[in-house]
C-alpha cells in the first residue's frame, strides 16, 4: 500500500509523513522527488528546457510508479509519500499505474486556508532566496487552489491549521486504519504483448460524439476497451458500452476505423478498432450510468471540442473515424495515417 499525502507547499507534508513512519509498522519514506533529482541529472538541458516542472516529464511518472512497485518488493511497506500531485491527469496516469501493479492507494489531502498557505510560503520563500522563490510559492499556491475542487473529492482531507504535525500523523494513521481516502480504481493490468481494443463512437441527435473520462489513465477516451481472447472485436465493444455506461446497443456497431499502433516503449502498440454505435435515444442519454472504479464523467463534443479533450493519437483516430461515417466506408489505418 502507499500512503499519498497531497497538499499544497507548506501544509505540513513532509513533518507529518516522518512522524507518521512510527505510527505506520513497516512504513517506509517514499519521495519521487528523488526521482525527479536524479532525471535532471540525467536528462539533457534541452529536454528539460521544455519543461516546467519535472512532474510534467513522462518519464518521472513511470518512474514514480515502477520505483514504488519495486520498493514494495523489498519492504514491507505501506509507502509513505508525501508529494503534491495538483494536476488530475498526472493523479490519473500514477494511481491509475499503481492500481495496474495491485499497489491499493491511500489519498490524503493534507489542508489549510489559503491566508495560511500564504503565510507559510513567505516564511519559506524568505528562508529560499527571497522574490523569485516567493514567485514560485505563489504560483504553487494558485495551481493548489484550482485543483481543490477535485482534490476534496478525490482524497480524504485533513485540516492541518490547528494540529502539530504528531497530531496531523496520528489523524492520518487513524483514517488509514479506517480505510478512507481509498482510491478505488479498476485494476487494469499492465499489457505484456501487442492488444487489440474496441472502441465505440455514439452520438446525439445533433452529431456529437460522446467521449467518457477515465478514473486510471489521463485524457478522455471513448467508450471501449481491449479485446477479450476469444472475443469478436464488434461483440467486445457492445460489452464495453454496456459495462461502462449502462447502456444496451441491439445491432452490431459498423466498422469505421482499424489503425494499427505501433509499439513505443513502455507500450506494445497493437490493433485499435472503432465502431459506429449511432445516435442515442433521449432516455438512453438520461440513464446513463458511470462506474465509479473506471469512469468518472461523460460529455458529448463537437469534432473540434474533441480536438482539445483527446490525446493526439486518439483525436487523429477520431478524426478519420468521423470522415469514414461521413463516406460510408471503413478506413484501414496504420500508425494513424490511411494506408489507401
Amino acid at each position: 500500500m502507499i500512503v499519498w499525502l497531497n497538499g499544497a507547499s507548506g501544509a505540513g507534508k513532509s513533518t507529518a509523513a516522518r512522524h507518521l513512519l512510527d505510527l505506520l509498522p513497516g512504513s517506509t519514506l517514499y519521495d519521487p522527488e528523488l526521482v525527479g533529482s536524479e532525471l535532471r541529472l540525467m536528462l539533457p538541458a534541452a529536454r528539460l528546457a521544455q519543461v516546467g516542472d519535472y512532474q510534467d516529464l513522462p518519464s518521472w511518472r513511470r518512474l514514480v510508479v515502477d520505483t514504488a512497485a519495486a520498493l514494495l518488493n523489498e519492504v514491507p511497506g505501506p509507502l509513505v509519500t508525501p508529494m503534491p500531485l495538483l494536476r488530475q491527469e498526472y493523479r490519473d496516469e500514477i494511481f491509475g499505474g499503481l492500481a495496474s501493479r495491485r499497489v491499493p492507494v491511500r489519498h490524503v489531502l493534507l489542508h489549510a486556508e489559503e491566508t495560511i498557505l500564504r503565510e507559510r510560503a513567505d516564511r519559506r520563500a524568505g528562508r529560499a532566496g527571497g522574490a523569485p522563490a516567493q514567485g514560485r510559492c505563489r504560483a504553487h499556491l494558485e495551481a493548489y487552489e484550482d485543483a481543490l475542487g477535485w482534490l476534496k473529492q478525490d482524497a480524504h482531507v485533513i485540516d492541518t491549521a490547528r494540529l502539530t504535525p504528531r497530531e496531523t500523523a496520528e489523524r492520518i494513521a487513524e483514517a488509514v486504519h479506517a480505510g478512507a481516502g481509498a482510491c478505488d480504481i479498476v485494476q487494469t493490468p499492465e499489457p505484456t504483448a501487442e492488444t487489440l481494443a474496441a472502441g465505440v463512437l455514439l452520438f446525439d441527435d445533433a452529431d456529437r460524439v460522446l467521449l467518457v473520462d477515465p478514473t486510471y489513465k489521463p485524457g478522455w477516451e471513448f467508450p471501449g476497451g481491449v479485446v477479450e481472447p476469444g472475443e469478436p472485436p464488434a461483440r467486445a465493444g457492445l460489452r464495453e458500452v454496456t459495462e461502462e455506461l449502462g447502456i444496451r446497443l441491439h445491432s452490431a456497431p459498423r466498422l469505421l476505423v482499424l489503425d494499427w499502433e505501433p509499439p513505443k516503449p513502455p507500450g506494445f502498440g497493437g490493433l485499435r478498432m472503432l465502431f459506429d454505435g449511432g445516435r442515442l435515444a433521449g432516455e438512453q442519454i438520461r440513464d446513463l450510468l458511470l462506474p465509479g472504479p473506471e469512469l468518472r464523467d461523460w460529455r458529448f463534443a463537437t469534432e473540434a471540442e474533441a480536438a482539445d479533450m483527446l490525446p493526439p493519437v486518439r483525436w487523429n483516430r477520431l478524426r478519420w473515424a468521423l470522415r469514414a461515417r461521413e463516406q460510408g466506408r471503413p478506413l484501414n489505418l496504420e500508425a494513424g495515417v490511411p494506408v489507401e
